[in-house]
């Protein structure tokens, strides 16, 4: 009996004891809060919704509602000025739309990508995603030699030997487009872009014929959408993975991650087959991703790694954002049918009716180059990026400490008035070639060392594509569908804008 209580006494101190240690640790941690506070408190935000959480309420209900983060920063950005404080518990992030500090900031090669927001990509949900690829190494030695090695596979000659690929693509989807018009059928074109653009990224990158217009059973348009599916749930909702009725989707999503990388496995293994057989292989991505893991003698695991990280990257960003940039593009013409004909005419006069299209073409479609352009101002695909601070410096009269997290978003400052006259009026002229051009305000593609190794390569399969539409097919969205965009980190249309095409008649 002696025993029993002596256990229970025992047994009590443990729990007072360990209730102590969480109180005195809670206690810690709010005036840790309290020194962020003191320390962040005289850069201007809205208020807090609550001492602990901050702003992170606020947030949420942005995100859950089906509303676009960005939005609420441009209110924040335009109620507050050039420089926003957010509060996340512990974490401070500033909103910086100021041109001067966005262009000090992102091109200095000093100021790097914040470690706890790109490690995020390192793997979902316990499976390996993109690792310590391209976009998501943090360390400058690493980011840098990877990049080293990829420009080669981005060079302008390269990328002008690749027109034949882009035309090929593109004319599969104008036949596509032309059994749609045929049979009066509508046009789900955000679809059709993602297997277009998919297309395009396998076969110019890995040397892979996938045909998704024939292979519409294909896993990895699947794989590829619940991937960035999953990148919005890890970055806003740390409880995700804990609730039960997640795990059928947390489940297929370390799936889909498995198939791209036992893919890419398969895909470098053939590749690196050919290269030691001296066969002539191209200088294409997958070519120098191989070149970037070293000698064979030299190759260790975190190598190996580190290649299949770098083909997950290429794979899934080289279609998602161009996708939804050529779809916004078609939305907007759509609406604008004064614009549409503007551009279908230059289109005629360049292309007349022949189908191959060639690089001094590109150069010659400035109209186009415009459309596209207004089309990354109001619907920036990637909305935003980031650094952290190595020192002290000043914003606008503002003192920001050293360490803190800058936000620069591209879709914030593309529809300010303060930067672009009636912002959410389409018009390609502010890009003409005689136009001011945007100071540090427009940056769809970020600025300076780490901007989008694959900037130029998109925009030029983006113009073969719009090109192509525009001399062939006229184009009218379906009624009832709406204008929102859908925020998955990268910006969409959520109609995925479905329309009605018929084939045109350029004499008219």
């Amino acid at each position: 009996m002696g025993l029993f209580y002596l256990m229970t006494n025992w047994a009590c101190y443990a729990m007072f004891y360990c209730f102590l240690l969480i109180a005195v640790a809670f206690l810690v941690y709010c005036l840790y809060i309290k020194h962020i506070h003191m320390k962040y408190d005289h850069i201007p935000g809205p208020p807090r919704d609550s001492f602990l959480f901050g702003h992170s309420s606020m947030m949420k209900e942005e995100t859950e509602g089906g509303k676009i983060l960005h939005d609420k920063f441009q209110q924040c950005a335009e109620m507050y000025g050039p420089v926003v404080r957010v509060n996340a518990a512990h974490i401070v992030i500033l909103l910086v739309t100021c041109p001067e500090a966005t262009k000090e900031i992102l091109m200095s090669p000093k100021c790097l990508k914040p470690k706890p927001i790109y490690k995020l990509f390192f793997g979902l949900f316990g499976s390996r995603f993109m690792g310590n690829g391209l976009l998501t190494a943090t360390e400058h030695e690493q980011w840098h030699k990877q990049r080293r090695i990829m420009d080669p596979a981005f060079s302008s000659l390269y990328l002008r030997g690749l027109m034949g690929t882009f035309n090929e693509r593109a004319e599969n989807l104008m036949d596509e487009l032309t059994n749609l018009a045929d049979s009066k059928k509508e046009a789900k074109m955000l679809q059709l872009f993602n297997r277009v653009t998919l297309d395009v990224i396998t076969k110019v990158a890995f040397g892979i014929d996938l045909d998704l217009n024939q292979n519409k059973d294909s896993p990895f348009p699947r794989a590829i959408e619940m991937c960035l599916t999953a990148m919005v749930h890890t970055t806003r909702d740390m409880l995700f993975q804990l609730m039960p009725k997640n795990r059928p989707f947390i489940k297929e999503v370390r799936e889909s991650c498995q198939l791209l990388r036992t893919t890419g496995e398969a895909w470098i293994s053939k590749r690196r087959t050919a290269i030691q057989n001296g066969e002539d292989v191209p200088k294409d991505i997958l070519t120098q991703i191989i070149k970037s893991a070293g000698q064979e003698e030299e190759r260790t695991k975190e190598d190996e790694d580190l290649m299949l990280d770098n083909f997950v990257t290429f794979f899934i960003a080289g279609q998602d954002t161009t996708a939804n940039q050529l779809a916004f593009c078609i939305m907007e013409l759509a609406r604008n049918p004064d614009i549409m004909k503007k551009a279908q005419k230059e289109v005629d006069a360049v292309l007349g009716m022949k189908q191959e299209i060639s690089n001094d073409d590109l150069g010659e479609l400035t109209y186009l180059s415009q459309v596209l352009k207004e089309t990354l101002r109001m619907y920036s695909t990637v909305p935003g990026t980031n650094r952290q601070l190595p020192e002290d410096m000043t914003i606008s009269g503002v003192h920001i400490p050293a360490g803190t997290l800058c936000v620069f978003s591209s879709h914030v400052c593309g529809r300010m008035e303060k930067f672009f006259k009636d912002p959410l009026t389409f018009d390609p002229d502010r890009f003409h070639p005689d136009a001011p051009k945007p100071y540090y305000c427009y940056y769809p593609f970020a600025l300076g060392p780490r901007s989008c190794l694959g900037q130029k390569f998109a925009q030029m399969e983006a113009k073969v594509v719009m090109a192509k539409l525009l001399q062939r097919f006229e184009f009218s969205l379906v009624p009832g569908q709406s204008f929102d965009i859908l925020d998955t980190l990268t910006l969409r249309p959520k109609s995925g804008v479905v329309c009605n095409i018929k084939h045109r008649n350029p004499n008219m």
